[in-house]
């Protein structure tokens, strides 16, 4: 007898990346879904004699890929998007995010802003978030009640901020949000110490044996400009990432964010590590910080993962984007065309995630017994037509308004384009009081 599941995905193309296909995609196959997990990705043609559905999807024109993974975001200054463009990192922070910061950023703001981002990533077909912002437990509440899976940064400065007096406040605030969520089927904390040029040895030291005793990630801003390279040499007389060497950081538990300005050797040590890499091209171009060296880390066995930055230096958080910038910059910067092909730009962008954040037995690929979250890709639009191969055309040609529909842990967050579980104009007006309020400040 058919075995009774859940739901059914019919699709024309589906995209496991998961490394164990001799094809990067299937034609014609089907996802059974059963109490959140991926039951079976097998033919179409063989399901009806094997499982029987209370829901059945056709979606005969789309693919169906893992749910992208922004692996770097601050997903709350999304309310800043736009606020400060065109300037250097260092101008940007210190004479504008940092004051708009000081003056705007609370429990409300935070909820909002991540609420905004929320909204836009799911739209674009993220399914997981890495954040690193204050008020994480604003943003995970609100990643929670939204169905969202995310990492969210228990945050660590040198200096007093709305969310935390000190550091001992930073670090205990942070746990308590460890504590809270460490359960969650959805929501796990990270540490998320801003930057070498912001956080102290002592602090750092701390987080390093935290993190290893609590089996957290740590995600961290590291090589992003030539700024921070002085600033080490003048401050520490070496180079940050030789002094994260030097305090035990560097390590697979580290998610290196930017990593624009390294030397061979660097690129060795990281290697010989294991530190994890996340790029984020678009900030980085907006912010003229440098070229990430993808195609020599991907050389040297690094694990690169994807992500968007914040929208207030990016300005979107599309994933799609973020993806076909990463394949194109890779390219030009190694002057060579084989660099970062289509494949291993979305498996920076969902597995590669997935390993960086340690959740790849949970999520990142289309697999039995993973978690259900998908991201389907509607491909008979004007844009992508016609599809000779699905891999390339979505890194190359999608865009996220072909995001047709998501379900995170099997269930759907969108739906033929439509938030299941949010509104979208409150989201907007929201975004709009906000916007009055800074501007007329």
């Amino acid at each position: 007898m058919p075995k009774a599941v859940n739901t059914i995905i019919n699709a024309r193309w589906i995209i496991p990346v998961s490394g164990q296909n001799q094809t990067d995609y299937l034609q014609h196959h089907s996802l059974v879904i059963q109490q959140g997990r991926i039951e079976a990705v097998l033919p179409t043609a063989t399901v009806d004699g094997n499982y029987t559905a209370e829901e059945t999807i056709d979606l005969t024109d789309h693919a169906l890929i893992p749910g992208l993974i922004n692996s770097h975001t601050h997903a709350s200054m999304s309310l800043f998007r736009g606020l400060a463009d065109d300037l250097t990192l260092m101008d940007w922070l210190n004479n504008h995010i940092w004051p708009a910061e000081s003056k705007w950023v609370n429990a409300e703001f935070v909820k909002d802003g991540t609420r905004l981002a929320i909204a836009e990533m799911i739209k674009s077909g993220t399914t997981c978030f890495n954040d690193m912002y204050f008020f994480p437990d604003i943003s995970a509440q609100v990643a929670a009640s939204s169905n969202m899976r995310a990492t969210v940064g228990m945050i660590v400065i040198d200096f007093p901020s709305n969310w935390a007096a000190d550091q001992n406040d930073y670090f205990d605030k942070g746990l308590q949000v460890h504590d809270q969520y460490k359960d969650h089927p959805l929501i796990q904390a990270s540490f998320a110490p801003h930057a070498p040029y912001s956080v102290s040895d002592e602090p750092l030291q701390r987080i390093q044996m935290l993190a290893a005793e609590l089996d957290v990630p740590i995600h961290m801003h590291v090589h992003e400009t030539v700024d921070e390279i002085n600033i080490g040499m003048e401050n520490q007389q070496c180079r940050p990432i030789e002094r994260l060497h030097k305090l035990g950081l560097l390590s697979p538990s580290l998610m290196a964010i930017h990593m624009t300005q390294l030397t061979p050797d660097e690129i060795q040590l990281v290697s010989e590590t294991g530190t994890q890499v996340v790029h984020c091209p678009q900030s980085n171009l907006k912010l003229a910080s440098g070229f990430c060296p993808v195609d020599k880390l991907v050389e040297n066995n690094i694990n690169v993962a994807l992500g968007t930055d914040s929208a207030a230096s990016n300005n979107n958080l599309d994933m799609l984007n973020e993806m076909q910038t990463a394949a194109l910059l890779a390219k030009g910067v190694s002057a060579n065309a084989e660099s970062l092909p289509a494949i291993q730009a979305l498996r920076m962008a969902t597995i590669n995630g997935a390993k960086a954040l340690g959740i790849d037995n949970e999520t990142g690929s289309l697999e039995a017994g993973k978690s259900a979250d998908i991201t389907a890709i509607d491909m008979k639009r004007i844009g992508t037509e016609p599809v000779y191969n699905p891999v390339s055309q979505i890194v190359y040609a999608s865009q996220s308004a072909d995001i047709s529909d998501v379900w995170i842990a099997g269930k759907q967050v969108l739906k033929k384009r439509q938030l299941t579980l949010m509104d979208e104009k409150d989201i907007i007006e929201k975004a709009r009081y906000w916007q009055k309020r800074i501007v007329s400040a």
